[in-house]
């Protein structure tokens, strides 16, 4: 056997036929078969590339694919092969539409169990970009969500930093702490009643010494008041008259230019006297204001004379009070030392006190920096898993293209179409044989499959008839009780069946023998006749094989059926 009768039983065997009834049928029909077989190949193929590329997303060991992916392969060609060696040229028409319908479901689930890989696989690119999409929209949703979290936790922060820098700044100010009256101002010492006495007295005498002149200051004052009031009106009617002449004089009232009879009128009657008495009273006033100012110095040198007086004896006071006032300063100070230490102890409660509570706070601070920093930290571990997540398994790839075939755009609707497509290729690819087969006339290859069958089908009929026929003729024997006891049942078949066969085999026999004895007899009457002698030793050699063979037979049956055991 050559190469290619081995290939073409290796097709034969693919398209689910009978080696050794294709090797009786003609060449033509072989060769028919060698093209179902082949086309049993085109879905394995593609279900080998879809089940590697399908495991390829789940792992990268080719270990794992290469078999997984062939076995794959075996389970599309073994269903295959089933449906097209189950098919019967000469089976009606109702059981040829539903094995053809029972073919088209089977094609369509695996034409999109093979499709549906190489769709993934034909469209990788854009799934991957729909796939980053999706990871980075979900990396951006756990970052708003991080955000959120953390603005919580920054608006608890903020007033909690100002609490912590306002006990800062009060522990501050406790350093700068110092003795304070009731009012917030330093504490100064007030004037005794002997100083505001000595005051009261050094004023008295300096207004009884400066009385006079005083006085005379007053009278001045009010003659100063009066000739300025006096000297403003003069001045303003002086300027009046000054510009009504000047606009007599430039023709501007009377269109006179010069020097006419109005102009002369308002000179001699307004100016003449009032420039006259604008000159007096600026003279008076003159005088009034030296005579006040030397009144003013006389006040002043009296009132140095008298304090000159009043500090002289207040220096004398003084020497006198300042051994007071030493002793008092030293009590002052003890007092002073004594409240200061009662007043560090104070403040150094009060530090005490605001550094715990800044501790507090500051623990406060530190726990919520730590659940930002473990928010931080949670969200770069969840980001960082996302971005290591391959997301290459099918059913993300399946979601992904989906959302593709859900989009309006020209790409989903390609995909769509192409996706179509393939399925509806590999359900033609997968029902290729089988409607060859529904649309092609019986051949020689079909004929005798179909007799094998009848044949096989008529035996079967034979043995239900002869069966029933023996189950009739038991239920009127006396032998019905025997069936209860399913041994001895079964012992009395075989023995019946064993009977009517033996007794059939010697009929047979006996029949045989007696027309080998007329053949004989006519043989040996005919050779008598003829005169022939030599052919009488060779029909006696015959007919002694023939009883020896005779012998042999019956001896083999009866002996094999002795030595066959009972079935219980």
């Amino acid at each position: 056997m050559n190469l290619l009768d081995r290939l073409e039983r290796v097709f034969f065997w693919l398209s689910g036929a009978s080696t050794d009834n294709l090797e009786a049928c003609p060449a033509w029909e072989r060769r028919k078969y060698v093209a179902f077989g082949a086309t049993v190949l085109v879905p394995c193929t593609f279900a080998i590339i879809a089940c590697a590329y399908a495991l390829s997303t789940l792992t990268d060991n080719w270990l794992v694919i290469a078999p997984v992916s062939l076995v794959w392969a075996f389970i599309i060609l073994t269903v295959d092969r089933a449906l097209l060696a189950t098919y019967r040229a000469y089976q009606n028409i109702f059981r040829k539409l539903s094995q053809f319908a029972l073919r088209i479901v089977v094609a369509m689930l695996m034409g999109v169990t093979i499709a549906h890989p190489l769709t993934l696989l034909l469209f990788k690119d854009t799934i991957v970009s729909a796939i980053e999409e999706d990871r980075q929209a979900e990396i951006e949703q756990t970052r708003q969500a991080a955000a959120a979290q953390k603005a919580l936790i920054e608006a608890r922060v903020a007033p909690l930093e100002q609490q912590i820098a306002r006990q800062r700044e009060a522990w501050n100010a406790s350093f700068q702490a110092s003795f304070l009256d009731a009012d917030g101002k330093l504490i100064e010492q007030p004037p005794t009643e002997e100083e505001l006495k000595a005051r009261a007295d050094r004023e008295k005498q300096i207004s009884e010494a400066t009385a006079a002149a005083r006085e005379r200051l007053a009278a001045l004052d009010a003659d100063l008041a009066k000739q300025g009031a006096e000297h403003q009106k003069i001045t303003a009617e002086l300027n009046h008259w000054q510009t009504e002449f000047e606009r007599e004089v430039n023709g501007q009232r009377s269109g006179i230019i010069g020097l006419g009879p109005r102009a002369k009128s308002i000179r001699e009657d307004q100016l003449v006297w009032r420039r006259t008495e604008s000159a007096r009273l600026t003279s008076a006033l003159d005088s009034l204001t030296a005579a006040r100012a030397a009144t003013l110095a006389e006040i002043k040198t009296t009132e140095e004379n008298v304090n000159s007086t009043l500090d002289s004896k207040a220096a004398q006071d003084a020497a006198r009070m300042k051994a007071e006032q030493d002793r008092l300063d030293a009590l002052k100070r003890q007092v002073q030392q004594e409240q200061a230490d009662q007043f560090v102890g104070q403040q150094n409660a009060i530090r005490e006190t605001l550094k715990s509570q800044i501790d507090a706070l500051l623990m406060q601070m530190k726990g919520l920096q730590d659940d930002i920093a473990r928010l931080s930290a949670d969200e770069q571990e969840r980001i960082a898993g996302i971005r290591a997540e391959p997301r290459r398994d099918i059913l993300t790839q399946t979601l992904a293209l989906h959302h593709l075939f859900e989009n309006g755009t020209e790409g989903g609707r390609f995909a769509l179409i192409a996706y179509l497509v393939l399925c509806a290729l590999f359900m033609l690819v997968d029902t290729i044989p089988l409607v060859v087969k529904f649309f092609s006339k019986p051949g020689p290859y079909d004929t005798l499959l179909d007799c094998d069958e009848a044949k096989y089908d008529r035996e079967r009929l034979a043995f239900l008839r002869g069966f029933d026929r023996y189950m009739k003729q038991l239920v009127d024997s006396p032998f019905l009780h025997i069936t209860q006891n399913r041994p001895l049942e079964r012992a009395l078949i075989e023995g019946v069946d064993r009977s009517r066969a033996a007794k059939a085999f010697l009929e047979h026999l006996m029949e045989l023998e007696q027309a080998f004895q007329e053949k004989m007899r006519v043989e040996r009457e005919r050779l008598e006749a003829g005169g022939i002698t030599g052919k009488a030793r060779m029909l006696e050699e015959m007919a002694e094989t023939f009883y020896a063979d005779l012998r042999q037979r019956m001896e083999a049956f009866f002996r094999d059926d002795r030595r066959t055991p009972v079935q219980a």
